[in-house]
């Protein structure tokens, strides 16, 4: 006789299987990504927005807060003032005299860093009596038409040298020129990207130097960003002093000299602050600081703030993002992640920068990156419409700041004044 079906056991399976579904939709819910729409600008580019506005800029634009930078150089002066340690301005990161004048005034200082020939020249001709240190050393191809007129033009122009065979290739310049030169030794403090290794080889070029009449040198440098990236800074940072004490003593016995009659440069914007506290240098090298771009959010930059943006109009809108060959899947994506609801395509694009605001804001993997009309997706939260202004915070300064023309300068509500970057260069 056939057994009757057995009611609570049909039960239990819906029971399980109901269970199982329950369980797929909060694990399924659990990994869709968080809406972060929060609607339209807050106060500060509502204010930024509409100067733009006023200013008729209606195209990409590099916008700097003058306020901002200006109270970012009073943070830098704070931090310095016990040590009374000079500051020296990073000129590839400020790629403006309007940048440079007003942060030079505002910190007292005749002391520059620069990175290339072509700038190089500019400081040359508009700052003759400023003290100019190269950052890199520059290929001898480059910096023998400008050595040539370095004893004229720049006195206290002082050239990097980071091997033996970049000081035979400038003596060999000065013999031939009969040119005399300073030259700054570079020393690897621990970022192993060039430089002196160790005593024995900066000794080594010291008497190389010291052999030749029209070569006088001037000093060290250490940079040194790595230490606020690795696990153990404190210890990074004192072993930079170590080394940084070993070269000077190796200086000072070979030459002959005292330490301050030296230029000792080290610091750049990530570790200056630390140097503040105490260090074997006598100069801090700082540029970006001033106007923190994003890959200078870090620890030891907390009094400073950003002061440069990018700017941008929204061309077009759309309220719902299709990505071609995968518009059936428009709602699948939308629902995975609600950022990818709407589309916005904006002037310009592809620049090392992140979209800020409005909030949430971002770029689309599935799309592509643009450099004519980029596509940015956000929720549905996201208030934005054609013709208002997108907002981005660069990771650098250096590059990006000579990708958009004259920067607009935003003070007192108002952009009140367009102001030339230098020309062009790497």
């Amino acid at each position: 006789m056939a057994k009757a079906p057995d009611p609570n056991r049909n039960r239990r399976r819906l029971l399980i299987g109901g269970g199982a579904a329950a369980l797929l939709t909060a694990g399924a819910l659990a990994l869709r990504k968080p809406d972060r729409g929060a609607g339209g600008h807050d106060a500060y580019f509502q204010a930024l927005s509409q100067a733009l506005a006023e200013a008729g800029l209606a195209h990409p634009v590099l916008v700097v807060d003058r306020a901002r930078m200006l109270a970012n150089a009073d943070a830098a002066a704070a931090a310095l003032a016990a040590s009374g340690l000079p500051l020296r301005l990073v000129v590839k990161s400020l790629p403006s005299f309007g940048l440079l004048d007003p942060l030079a005034e505002r910190l007292r200082t005749k002391r520059y860093m620069v990175f290339n020939g072509a700038m190089l020249r500019q400081m040359i001709e508009r700052k003759p009596n400023a003290d100019l240190l190269l950052g890199k050393p520059l290929p001898i191809a480059e910096a023998a038409p400008i050595l040539a007129t370095a004893p004229r033009n720049a006195p206290s122009l002082q050239w990097l040298i980071d091997s033996p065979q970049r000081l035979d290739a400038y003596i060999e310049v000065a013999r031939a020129q009969n040119t005399p030169i300073k030259v700054n030794f570079e020393i690897d403090v621990g970022l192993h990207r060039g430089g002196f290794g160790g005593v024995d080889e900066l000794r080594a070029a010291l008497m190389a130097a010291k052999a030749e009449p029209l070569v006088q040198v001037s000093g060290l440098m250490g940079y040194d960003p790595h230490v606020v990236k690795v696990p153990d800074q404190a210890g990074a940072f004192r072993r930079v002093q170590e080394i940084y004490r070993e070269a000077i003593d190796c200086l000072t016995t070979e030459l002959g000299v005292s330490p301050p009659t030296l230029t000792l440069n080290t610091a750049g914007s990530p570790t200056y602050t630390l140097h503040a506290a105490g260090t074997a240098a006598n100069e801090v090298s700082v540029g970006s600081a001033f106007v923190k771009p994003l890959d200078f959010d870090l620890p030891t930059l907390t009094e400073h703030q950003p002061a440069a943006f990018i700017a941008t109009p929204v061309i077009k809108t759309l309220d719902r993002a299709r990505v071609p060959g995968l518009e059936s899947l428009a709602g699948v994506f939308s629902f995975w992640d609600p950022n990818s609801a709407r589309a916005f395509f904006i002037y310009g694009g592809h620049w090392l920068a992140r979209p800020v605001s409005p909030p949430g804001l971002e770029y689309s993997s599935l799309f592509g990156r643009s450099s004519n009309q980029e596509m940015l997706t956000g929720s549905r939260h996201v208030n934005l419409a054609a013709n208002e202004y997108v907002f981005f915070r660069p990771t650098q300064s250096e590059a990006v700041f000579l990708q958009f023309g004259p920067i607009a300068v935003y003070d007192d509500g108002r952009i009140v004044e367009m102001i030339e970057t230098f020309p062009v260069s790497a």
